[in-house]
C-alpha cells in the first residue's frame, strides 16, 4: 500500500455538504450519544456504499483522513489506510489495528422507493433502536467504521499509535482483506469491529465459497392459455450465517415447491424465475411468470390457495408475515422448454439448504450450512448462486460438491469462487484474556468468548499476518442483511465505552 497525494476530483466525488445531507436526512440521529459515533455514522450514511461500488465511500474516507493531516493511503484492491500517531503517555504502548469494512449489504421491500446507489440511507429512531425506512440501515459495518472515525478524529481520547483499516467488498467476496497485502500492517493486536452481540467476543468463524452455476435455458414458443405471475414475500430473511439456524424460509425454495406442485398436478408451465438476490441475505422475495391451460386456470387459483395455507402454517412461528400471491399477467412469448423447465425444479428441489452440521465442540454453533441465494432464469439464460459457509474446510469442500452435483444436470458451467479460510480461535492470547477482563470489569459480567458462522475478515488477515492478534467485538444489531436491520441506542453507548477502555488498556510494547 502506498500513500497516494491528494486528489481533489476524486475527494470531491463525494458531495462536499456530507454532513449538512445528513443532518436534514436525520436530525435526531446527529442528537444521539455518543454524538461522535452517530454523527460519523450519519456522514457515512449518505455516501452509496455498495459492494463493489465502494468508490465514493472510498473517496469519503480518503478525504476525512487527509483533511484530519493524518498518514492516508489507498490501495490497488480500495483499502483505505490511516495511521494516527499514540497519544502523549501511550507511545510505550503496542500498536494496534482497528478494522471494520466500508461496504453494506443493499436490501430493500418490494414496495419501498429507494436507489442505493444515489441516495443515503433514511434513518429514523424507534425507542431504544436505529432503523431505516424500508432498506437495509448499514449498521452492519457502518457503525464499526464511525466508531474508528471519531477516534481518529478525536483530541481527548488516550490510545496507542493506530493503524485504521477500512475495507472494501466484505459482504459479497472478501476480495479487500483477500487483496491486503502482507508488508502493510505492523501492529501486533487487530480489533475487529464487526460483531453484532454486546455480550460477545468473537474469536474464530467460518470460511466459505459461493457455488455459481449459469449457462443457457433452452426455450419455445408459448401456447395460448392462462398466464400468472406467482410470487412470495413477506418472509424474515436475514445473515445466512448468523441466522441459518433459525429454520426461516427460503424465498427461492418455497417458489420453487409451488411451482413443481403446480406442474406435476396441472401441467403448469414457467416462462421466467426471479428468486432471491444478494449472496449472504437469506432469500425473502421470489417471483416467476407461468401459464397453464385456460381451462385449468380455476383449479390452479386452487391449489396455489391450499398450499399457501400450508406453508403459512409451516412458517407461521418464523415467518408470521409469510404472503403467496398469485396474480393475472399478460401471456409470455416463450417458455422454458419442458425438459429444462423438469430439470430446474429437480435440480433447485434437491439444492442443499440449511444447516448441514451443527459443532461437535461448540454447543449450539452450526459448523457447516449452505445458503441457496439466487435463482433466476430469463431471457434464454440462467444463473444459480450458493453460499457454503463452514468451520472445516473438508466439510466445506464436501457440501460444495454436493451443490455442484445438484446443479450440473442443468448443463452449463459450475463454478466455485469467491472462496475464503475460516478464522482458527486461539482463546489464551493475550488480547482475548485482557478484553475478557475488562468486559467483567466494566459491566459486572463475563462475556461471551466464542466463534461464530458468518465469515470475518480476520482469518484472511490472518493469514498475511499469522502473529496478529485478534478479536472482534461490537453492539447489539439485529436482522442485518435485511429491511429490518437495527442498531441499539444503548448498546452503541457500551460498545463505545468499552472500545475506548480498551484503547487505554493495551499492553506495553
Amino acid at each position: 500500500m502506498q500513500t497516494r497525494p491528494r486528489s481533489a476530483n476524486l475527494a470531491g466525488s463525494v458531495p462536499q455538504s456530507t454532513h449538512l445531507q445528513a443532518v436534514s436526512m436525520s436530525k435526531e440521529i446527529q442528537q444521539l450519544e455518543p454524538l461522535a459515533v452517530w454523527r460519523h455514522f450519519a456522514d457515512l450514511n449518505a455516501v452509496p456504499r455498495p459492494s463493489k461500488r465502494e468508490d465514493r465511500a472510498v473517496a469519503f474516507l480518503r478525504s476525512f483522513g487527509e483533511q484530519l493531516g493524518l498518514e492516508t493511503a489507498v490501495d490497488e484492491t480500495g483499502n483505505v489506510l490511516i495511521r494516527k500517531p499514540a497519544t502523549p503517555g501511550m507511545r510505550d504502548r503496542v500498536g494496534i489495528v482497528l478494522q471494520g469494512h466500508l461496504d453494506m449489504v443493499h436490501q430493500k421491500n418490494a414496495d419501498t422507493e429507494f436507489d442505493f446507489d444515489t441516495q443515503g440511507i433514511r434513518m429514523h429512531v424507534d425507542g431504544d433502536w436505529v432503523k431505516a425506512e424500508g432498506t437495509t440501515l448499514g449498521a452492519d459495518n457502518g457503525i464499526g467504521v464511525a466508531a474508528i472515525m471519531a477516534i481518529l478524529a478525536s483530541d481527548d481520547i488516550p490510545h496507542p499509535a493506530i493503524e485504521a483499516l477500512f475495507t472494501v467488498d466484505e459482504e459479497s467476496g472478501m476480495t479487500g482483506a483477500l487483496g491486503l497485502q502482507g508488508d502493510v500492517l505492523t501492529a501486533s493486536i487487530l480489533l475487529n469491529l464487526d460483531t453484532e452481540d454486546d455480550t460477545e467476543l468473537t474469536i474464530g468463524c467460518a470460511g466459505a465459497v459461493t457455488v455459481v452455476a449459469t449457462g443457457c435455458c433452452p426455450q419455445e414458443p408459448a401456447e395460448p392459455g392462462a398466464a400468472f405471475t406467482l410470487g412470495l414475500k413477506g418472509l424474515i430473511g436475514g445473515h445466512s450465517g448468523m441466522d441459518i439456524h433459525l429454520g426461516r424460509g427460503n424465498a427461492n425454495k418455497l417458489l420453487n415447491r409451488l411451482l413443481y406442485l403446480g406442474a406435476e398436478k396441472l401441467g403448469l408451465r414457467i416462462a421466467a424465475v426471479d428468486a432471491g438476490g444478494l449472496r449472504n441475505a437469506i432469500p425473502r422475495e421470489a417471483h416467476a411468470h407461468i401459464t397453464v391451460d385456460a381451462s385449468r386456470a380455476a383449479a390452479l387459483e386452487e391449489l396455489i390457495a391450499e398450499e399457501a395455507a400450508v406453508l403459512q402454517a409451516e412458517y407461521k412461528v418464523t415467518d408470521p408475515g409469510l404472503e403467496v400471491l398469485l396474480q393475472p399477467a399478460d401471456l409470455p412469448e416463450s417458455l422454458l422448454t419442458q425438459a429444462f423447465q423438469e430439470a430446474l425444479l429437480a435440480a433447485v428441489y434437491v439444492c442443499p439448504n440449511g444447516v448441514s452440521r451443527m459443532s461437535p465442540d461448540v454447543p449450539g454453533l452450526v459448523q457447516t450450512s449452505n445458503s441457496l441465494a439466487r435463482v433466476l432464469a430469463a431471457n434464454g439464460t440462467f444463473e444459480i448462486h450458493t453460499l457454503v459457509r463452514s468451520a472445516v474446510d473438508t466439510e466445506k469442500l464436501d457440501l460444495a460438491r454436493a451443490v455442484r452435483c445438484a446443479l450440473e444436470p442443468l448443463g452449463g458451467t459450475v463454478e466455485f469462487a469467491g472462496a475464503y479460510p475460516g478464522w482458527i480461535p486461539r482463546p489464551d492470547s493475550a488480547i482475548v484474556q485482557l478484553m475478557s477482563s475488562l468486559h467483567r470489569e466494566l459491566f459486572g459480567s463475563d462475556a461471551s468468548v466464542l466463534a461464530c458462522h458468518a465469515g470475518l475478515e480476520c482469518g484472511i488477515v490472518g493469514a498475511n499476518y499469522p502473529d496478529l492478534q485478534m478479536i472482534s467485538f461490537g453492539p447489539n444489531i439485529r436482522g442485518a442483511h435485511s429491511p429490518d436491520e437495527k442498531v441499539q441506542i444503548s448498546s452503541v453507548q457500551k460498545f463505545w465505552r468499552f472500545l475506548t477502555a480498551a484503547l487505554s488498556r493495551m499492553p506495553r510494547a
